[in-house]
């Protein structure tokens, strides 16, 4: 089936795959049991997936098929998003299989590819298997070298499509990210590879393109004419948890900002696409992404951030540096800002402010479009004291969303004006719960989809903005800021100097 942003008729039909399997690699780590295990189960609820849809777990488990099943039992209850049905439960658990090994076990490899093709007869997949990277990066190369090795990612050989799913980080820098691309590429065919951000599963995310090509209201005031400057906030309330060798020689730069926010940066920014094709789509994010320009002068436009022990949501919170497992010399940024520029027709002059941080007052998500004040206001200079710029915000979490702030009379015998948003929620306006990110970009995995899943080019393009920073960074302390603040004053300093300042999220 079609795109059902690109062809109406789908709109009107479920997109269901054909018979197929998916097989998880690292079965037991958080990310299936939390997220995928969960997914599967809301598919199904859902009547998404075809009869003879089988889950494959592989890790190194001495496992038998029972207790694979109530391990993934217990995860999809407790994650799932849907009503708990035990029938539904208990046809998926009918078709679940687990394969016990190390990712270097030859025979381990041997039996999966065993199990695959004797899941054509029982289940009639015909082949048709996508391959789910839920493993560190370190461990790519020798599951692609199996994958090679048993002819298990060879269309023709299998005889249906065979698919592999990557998880972010692509990559440290620029060079290890082409690496890891050309080696996913030696071994599948590029319309086989699937790189998941999850962002781009959130329904918010892909309403930017709906309210933006959509609506007649919006496109003609989306350029330098008119907007002032765009903001796109990522804020978490928490901290790194036990996360610590992970994070502490990544940072929230390559953590965040190189994926997530610079593709909401360029979903906002692009031009609008000759259609809803993945690769029309594709074309038009890649164009902003290298019409990307970094501060002149990087120490005075970006600004990196290191929490200390602070208080919030009214309980003590550690600082970075006393986390288990933090070296106490650490530089690592647990916060960054930076003032990017675009240099096309659109939005030359229009100052990109992104930013990024752990342990913030709450938890919230959005990019807000700052619009210039009127040329002219033909009112009293104190009616207008508590006028701000219109501003449209569109929320990507928690609560999914769009706010639009515009100026209003306050009721009464003067023309004094005042600063309103007119607020339209998903959880109020539809009486359809949105899916969980990784419920829709699973099934697009499935049905071969790729319009939400970022390409190598722009992977790569994604790089070539971040690595300048991270090598003007190299050898400076981070700014400090006390957990349960906006990040560090020098973030606020950076907008000051601009006349501008952060938006209250």
């Amino acid at each position: 089936m079609g795109n059902p942003l690109r062809d109406p008729q789908d709109r009107r039909l479920p997109r269901i795959p054909e018979p197929c399997a998916l097989v998880i690699f690292g079965v037991t780590g958080d990310l299936a049991r939390k997220k995928l295990l969960p997914a599967v189960y809301d598919l199904a609820n859902r009547g998404l997936l075809p009869p003879g849809f089988v889950v494959v777990g592989f890790a190194r488990r001495d496992w038998d098929h029972g207790t694979f099943e109530q391990v993934a039992y217990e995860a999809a209850k407790t994650h799932s998003r849907t009503p708990w049905r035990e029938e539904v439960w208990a046809r998926l658990t009918g078709n679940m299989k687990f394969v016990g090994g190390a990712f270097d076990d030859d025979a381990a490899f041997d039996r999966l590819n065993d199990t695959l093709n004797e899941l054509r007869d029982t289940h009639g997949i015909a082949g048709n298997a996508a391959f789910y990277f839920s493993i560190p990066p370190q461990a790519f190369p020798t599951v692609l070298k199996q994958l090679a090795r048993t002819g298990m990612a060879d269309n023709e050989k299998c005889g249906g499509w065979r698919r592999v799913v990557v998880e972010k980080p692509f990559g440290t820098d620029l060079g290890s990210a082409k690496e890891l691309n050309d080696l996913v590429d030696d071994v599948f065919t590029g319309q086989d590879v699937f790189r998941i951000d999850h962002y781009l599963g959130k329904e918010t995310v892909q309403n930017i393109m709906a309210l933006r090509f959509a609506n007649s209201l919006f496109e003609p005031v989306w350029n330098s004419k008119y907007v002032d400057s765009v903001q796109i906030t990522m804020a978490e309330d928490v901290g790194i948890g036990t996360r610590a060798g992970f994070y502490d020689a990544t940072g929230t730069a390559r953590d965040v900002f190189q994926n997530h926010l610079l593709q909401l940066l360029a979903l906002v920014a692009m031009e609008e696409p000759t259609s809803f094709d993945a690769a029309e789509i594709r074309a038009e994010k890649l164009k902003v992404l290298r019409a990307i320009s970094l501060p002149k002068d990087i120490n005075a436009g970006t600004v990196r951030g290191q929490y200390l022990q602070g208080w919030v949501a009214g309980e003590r919170a550690k600082g970075y540096l006393d986390e288990d497992g933090v070296p106490s010399d650490s530089n690592t940024e647990t916060y960054v800002a930076v003032r990017l520029g675009i240099q096309n027709r659109r939005w030359a002059g229009v100052p990109f402010y992104i930013r990024a941080g752990k342990r913030l007052p709450r938890r919230v998500t959005e990019v807000a479009v700052l619009f210039k004040k009127a040329p002219h206001l033909p009112f009293n200079p104190a009616d207008v004291e508590a006028l701000g710029e219109n501003q449209l915000v569109i929320r990507v979490q928690p609560e999914e969303g769009v706010v639009l702030k515009f100026g209003s009379k306050v009721p009464g015998t003067t023309m004094e004006l005042r600063d309103i948003a007119m607020d339209f929620q998903y959880g109020e306006a539809f009486t359809e719960q949105s899916p969980e990110a990784y419920e829709r970009l699973v099934l697009d995995v499935l049905i071969g989809d790729r319009t939400l899943f970022p390409d190598a080019a722009e992977v790569e393009q994604s790089w070539n903005v971040v690595d300048p920073l991270e090598e003007a960074w190299i050898g400076t302390k981070p700014e400090q800021y006390r957990s349960g603040e906006w990040g560090p004053r020098a973030a606020d300093e950076m907008l000051a100097r601009e006349g501008r300042h952060w938006r209250r999220a």
